[in-house]
C-alpha cells in the first residue's frame, strides 16, 4: 500500500511539471513571436517611425559654417563684411499638435501670420526639412528657441553686409543667401572669399538641440580678405556727382572711373542709377549691371589726341602743319563735316576745335597697319584684365579688313568701341610721358606690365594741346579746376541705331586729367542718351569731372600748378 501511494505521487509530480515547463516555453515563444513581429511590423510597415527615432539619436555631426573674407578699400575701409545670423527649419513629422499655440507664438516672432505658418507645414508634411526663415536676428532666434518646440531647429549662417550701400554696390556685387558670390568682385573673386565649411560631432538633447560639442572633425577656414584699389572717399564723391548728373540731364545712365595716372589703380568706379545690395527687391539685371566695365560705345572725339599723337611719333606730320579744313571736306565718296568753319588750323586748334575734318587728313598721312597698332597698344579691341565679370573687351576691326573710309571715322572715335575703364586707361599714355599702365582693382605695390607707345616728348606736347581744350575757346571750358592745369577731351557720340545712327541719341563724353604738368588722376566720364536738351560732352559730363577731380586733388593734397589761378585760391 505505501509502496503504490509514493508512486502516485511521483507520477503526479512529474505530470505537474511537465505542464509548468510546457507553459512556460509557451509563454516565452509567444512573446518571442510578438517582439519578432513587432520587429516586423517597425520595419517593414511602419519604418517612419525608426526613421523619426533616428532623427531624434543624440549624437550627430553637424556642419560648421565657415566666415567669407572681408572686402576692403586701399585704406582698410570695410566695403563687404559678414555678420553671424540663425536661420530656423522645421521637421514637419515631429511637430506635434499638442503645441498648437507655441506655433502660434512662433509665427508671431517670425512676423508671419499663424495661417501662413500651418499651410506651409501642412503642404509639406511629410519633409523632414523645411526652411522657416533664413537669417534672421539672433536675438528673434533666440525668442523662438525659448519656446522650446520639438522639430524646431537652428542653424548658424553668416549674412553679407554693406557699409557704403548703394555707393560702391556696382563694383562689389552682392551674395545670395548662402553667401555665394553672384555678381561683381563677390563673384568674381569668390575663390578667395569662400572660406572652407567644417564638421563637428556633438549631443543633442531629446528635441534635437546641440547641449555639447564633442570634438571638431574638420575645423572650418575663413575666407581671405580682399583689398581693392578704390578709395571710398573719391568713390563716395563721384558717386553724389554722377547721380546729380543723371538726375540733371535726364539721362538713361552714366559711369565715371578714376584712375591714378601713376599705377593705373582704379581709385573709383560708379555707374548711375545705383542699387543698394543691401536690399535684395532692388535686385534686378537692369540695376545692378556695372556700365563702366561691362559696356561698350563708340568714344568719339576722345580719341583725337591719340591720332594726333602717333602722327607726330611716326613723323607723319610736322608739328608746325597748318590743316585746312573749312567745314566740309570730300573724302571719296564720303563727306567729312565740323560744326563751323574753322578755317585753316594748327595741331592744337585741331584738338581744340575738335575738328573732324582736320583729324581725319591726319590720320589718312599714316598707313593702316601703323595706325591700326597704335590702337591696339592703347588697349582697343582687348579686355583691360582687371578681373571684373563680364568685363567688355571692346572691338577693334584688324587693318586688313578695313575699307575705303575705315581709318578715317576711326580718326574720330567711330568704329571702334570701348568701355569707361578701357578709355580711362588708354589716356594713361598721354599722362604718364608715352607709357600704358595695366589697370588693377587689386592693391599692388607696383605696375609689372607697362608698355611704351609714344615718346615721352610726343605725350607732354599732346598733353598741352589738350589744355586749350579748357580754355574759353575751347569744348570743355567747364572742366576746369581751379590752381590746376587740366588736360582733356570731349566727346559727343551719335548712337547707333537700327540701319544707321540716331538723329537724337548721344553719348556725352569726357576724358581729362591733372595736373597737367604733371598728372596725378584721370577721369573719363559717359552719359548715355541725357534728354534735358543739352547732350555736348563739354556741356554734360565736363562739369562733374571738375568736381571729382577738385575732390580728388584736394584729399591727396596734389599741388597746384595753375599759377595764374593761384590769387583764387588765396581769396579764400
Amino acid at each position: 500500500m505505501r509502496i503504490s501511494s509514493r508512486s502516485n505521487r511521483g507520477a503526479k509530480y512529474a505530470s505537474d511539471f511537465a505542464t509548468r515547463r510546457y507553459l512556460l516555453l509557451g509563454t516565452m515563444m509567444l512573446a518571442m513571436s510578438i517582439l519578432v513581429g513587432r520587429a516586423f511590423y517597425l520595419q517593414i510597415f511602419n519604418k517612419d517611425f525608426l526613421q523619426d527615432k533616428g532623427d531624434m539619436q543624440h549624437v550627430g555631426v553637424v556642419p560648421v559654417p565657415a566666415y567669407r573674407g572681408q572686402i576692403k578699400d586701399r585704406n582698410g575701409e570695410p566695403l563687404a563684411i559678414s555678420t553671424p545670423v540663425q536661420s530656423i527649419w522645421v521637421n514637419a513629422r515631429q511637430l506635434k499638435d499638442a503645441e498648437s499655440e507655441k506655433i502660434g507664438q512662433m509665427a508671431k516672432i517670425l512676423s508671419m501670420s499663424e495661417k501662413e505658418l500651418r499651410e506651409v507645414l501642412t503642404k509639406d508634411a511629410d519633409k523632414r526639412f523645411i526652411y522657416l526663415k533664413r537669417q534672421i536676428n539672433p536675438a528673434i532666434a533666440e525668442k523662438v528657441k525659448a519656446l522650446e518646440i520639438t522639430g524646431v531647429y537652428f542653424e548658424k549662417e553668416f549674412k553679407r553686409y554693406y557699409p557704403a550701400g548703394a555707393v560702391s554696390g556696382h563694383l562689389l556685387g552682392f551674395t545670395n543667401i548662402d553667401d555665394i558670390g553672384q555678381e561683381g568682385m563677390e563673384h568674381g573673386y569668390e575663390h578667395i572669399l569662400r572660406g572652407k565649411i567644417g564638421k563637428k560631432r556633438v549631443i543633442k538633447d531629446g528635441k534635437g538641440h546641440i547641449i555639447k560639442d564633442v570634438e571638431n572633425i574638420e575645423p572650418a577656414e575663413a575666407g581671405r580678405d580682399l583689398v581693392l584699389t578704390i578709395d571710398q572717399r573719391i568713390q563716395y564723391l563721384a558717386y553724389r556727382e554722377l547721380q546729380n548728373v543723371l538726375i540733371e540731364n535726364k539721362a538713361h545712365s552714366a559711369s565715371l572711373v578714376v584712375l591714378d595716372a601713376k599705377n593705373g589703380d582704379v581709385l573709383a568706379a560708379v555707374t548711375q542709377p545705383g542699387f543698394n545690395p543691401n536690399n535684395r527687391k532692388e535686385l534686378n539685371s537692369s540695376r545692378y549691371r556695372n556700365r563702366a566695365m561691362v559696356d561698350s560705345f563708340e568714344p568719339g572725339s576722345t580719341v583725337k589726341p591719340f591720332v594726333v599723337a602717333a602722327a607726330l611719333d611716326g613723323g607723319y606730320v610736322d608739328p608746325n602743319v597748318m590743316i585746312e579744313t573749312h567745314g566740309v571736306y570730300q573724302f571719296g565718296s564720303h563727306i567729312v563735316k565740323d560744326v563751323h568753319n574753322y578755317g585753316t588750323l594748327d595741331l592744337a586748334h585741331v584738338l581744340q576745335k575738335s575738328s573732324n575734318i582736320g583729324v581725319v587728313k591726319i590720320s589718312m598721312t599714316m598707313p593702316p597697319e601703323y595706325f591700326w597698332n597704335v590702337y591696339s597698344k592703347l588697349g582697343f579691341g582687348t579686355s583691360a584684365g582687371v578681373g571684373f565679370p563680364g568685363e567688355a573687351s571692346g572691338s577693334l576691326l584688324d587693318y586688313q579688313g578695313w575699307h575705303e573710309f575705315d581709318q578715317a571715322t576711326l580718326s574720330y572715335g567711330y568704329g571702334v568701341s570701348t568701355s569707361v575703364l578701357q578709355l580711362a586707361r588708354a589716356w594713361t599714355a598721354l599722362a604718364d610721358d608715352g607709357v600704358i599702365h595695366s589697370v588693377t582693382l587689386l592693391k599692388r605695390d607696383e605696375d609689372p606690365d607697362t608698355q611704351r607707345v609714344f615718346k615721352p616728348e610726343t605725350a607732354r606736347k599732346v598733353r598741352e594741346m589738350l589744355e586749350r581744350v579748357i580754355s574759353k575757346e575751347g569744348t570743355a571750358y567747364q572742366a576746369r579746376v581751379e590752381g590746376y592745369r587740366v588736360a582733356g577731351k570731349t566727346g559727343t557720340v551719335r548712337k547707333a541705331g537700327v540701319g544707321g545712327y540716331t538723329e537724337d541719341k548721344y553719348f556725352s563724353v569726357f576724358v581729362g586729367l591733372a595736373p597737367a604738368s604733371n598728372p596725378r588722376f584721370i577721369i573719363a566720364i559717359m552719359v548715355d542718351d541725357p534728354s534735358s536738351g543739352q547732350y555736348y560732352g563739354g556741356l554734360v559730363a565736363a562739369p562733374a569731372f571738375s568736381k571729382v577731380m577738385a575732390g580728388a586733388l584736394r584729399i591727396y593734397g596734389v599741388e597746384p600748378d595753375g599759377v595764374e589761378n593761384m590769387h583764387l585760391l588765396l581769396s579764400r
